[in-house]
């Protein structure tokens, strides 16, 4: 058990706290004040040889306990606590060997995320956030090279993330993937019990889901191209960049079905093909036909391909069959090969035309492009659609993911009756006397 505690609150944890930038300078001194107290607990013939995590949980209920501390106080000892022991005492500070400078690792990171076939938008986000690690680690822990940087230092990023800029848990979390990816494919060093860090809270959060008559006005509210987006996006239940890249042999007209390439965790599945869009969908079709006979026309008309794909058919991608169904409106070069192809529709453009239907239908809800596939998956299990079937359409890995829409599915002619009502009822007849 470390032994230094005293009066004056841990004045080394507190000015490592402050060389690290790892919380803001007003919550220090409480931060060290809770580990102090924490350190107390363990010198008064408590059992210190327990794992971390018991005794944090029993110093937790004790405090709150006997000191009758409001849940933020709580939240903050456990803040200061865990600092403490993810932060402070560690020695980690092995220097590996020169693998070269900034921009050179940034551009190893690019190769190595298209040689793993990684999105060009989690490409972008990865190199973000190794932007955003090297100058932290630049002008804050003062290490320019790469070769400097250590496990430890990445803790303290994400708990900063966490602590002083008060991310969400999931781009927390995508922090760290980016920077696991970045240690342990490019730098090649693991990176030990970096999970161990101070995490970004997060609560039980319930889908937005709009009722059946919010959808219709929803799609009342769009014409054209616009609304056939919207509504294979509710029929189906398509996340946004799915619909984004759908090709044309991904629509099956005969069985009614439309096939998902490589979704969520690079996984192909099948869903629904609704039968109201068909007709819509073949009419679209043939004017996205004619726009690519045009392109063709000009010397244009490819579009992107996996690599293998392209290398295997290198003139596939000018075929009918691998067009997007919803290509974009003009010609732009491809940011990694340099051609200039007809992209898909943007993922922005399509939340812009959620966002417009939303405002036109005057809305109250927050309702977003991914509130449609939530609004998907509650109706059917209103309808009775087995959870495991729901569970597939939306390509969940677990079936607890698809859970959630449990909470929010009540069938509002069997919900409870308010006491509220029971009491006016009972009034009516006596008004009514009156």
């Amino acid at each position: 058990m470390p032994t230094f505690y005293n009066n004056n609150y841990m004045p080394e944890f507190q000015k490592l706290l402050r060389e690290r930038n790892l919380a803001l300078e007003k919550h220090i001194p409480f931060l060290a004040r809770w580990a102090h107290l924490y350190l107390a607990f363990l010198a008064q013939g408590k059992d210190d040889s327990l794992p971390f995590e018991i005794t944090l949980e029993r110093f937790l209920k004790h405090t709150s306990l006997q000191e009758k501390n409001q849940p933020w106080q709580i939240q903050q000892a456990e803040t200061g606590i865990r600092l403490y022991h993810l932060h402070f005492g560690t020695n980690e500070n092995q220097t590996p060997p020169l693998i070269g400078s900034g921009n050179e690792v940034a551009e190893k990171l690019k190769e190595r995320m298209r040689l793993r076939h990684y999105a060009f938008s989690t490409e972008r986000t990865y190199l973000d956030w190794f932007s955003r690690f090297q100058k932290y680690a630049t002008t804050v822990l003062g290490r320019k090279n790469p070769s400097e940087w250590t496990s430890e230092d990445v803790r303290d990023f994400l708990s900063r993330l966490a602590v002083v800029d008060r991310v969400s848990s999931s781009t927390q979390n995508q922090a760290f993937n980016a920077l696991l990816f970045l240690f342990r494919d490019v730098l090649g060093r693991s990176l030990d019990d970096i999970r161990k860090t101070v995490r970004a809270k997060r609560g039980v959060r319930l889908p937005v889901v709009l009722s059946r008559a919010e959808v219709r006005q929803v799609f009342a509210a769009a014409q054209g191209d616009n609304r056939l987006i919207l509504e294979l996006l509710y029929g189906t239940g398509m996340r946004l960049m799915e619909l984004a890249r759908l090709r044309v042999q991904d629509i099956d007209f005969d069985l009614g079905t439309l096939y998902i390439r490589g979704g969520k965790g690079d996984k192909d599945r099948t869903t629904i093909l609704p039968k109201t869009v068909r007709d819509p969908l073949r009419v679209h079709l043939e004017a996205v036909k004619k726009l690519h006979d045009v392109d063709l026309a000009k010397g244009h008309g490819d579009v992107f391909l996996p690599e293998a794909l392209e290398r295997k058919y290198p003139n596939a991608g000018k075929e009918w069959r691998w067009q997007y169904v919803f290509p974009s409106d003009r010609l732009s070069v491809d940011p990694r090969s340099g051609k200039i192809r007809r992209h898909h529709l943007s993922d922005t453009a399509i939340q812009q035309t959620m966002a417009r239907a939303v405002a036109t239908a005057e809305l109250a809800k927050h309702a977003t492009v991914h509130t449609l596939r939530h609004s998907f998956a509650t109706h059917l299990l209103m309808k009775g659609v087995n959870i495991r079937e729901v569970q597939d359409l939306l390509g969940h890995k677990n079936v607890e993911t698809t859970m959630i829409y449990t909470h929010v599915l009540r069938d509002m002619a069997n919900a409870p009756v308010s006491p509220l009502d029971d009491l006016t009822a009972e009034l009516a007849p006596t008004l009514a006397e009156c």
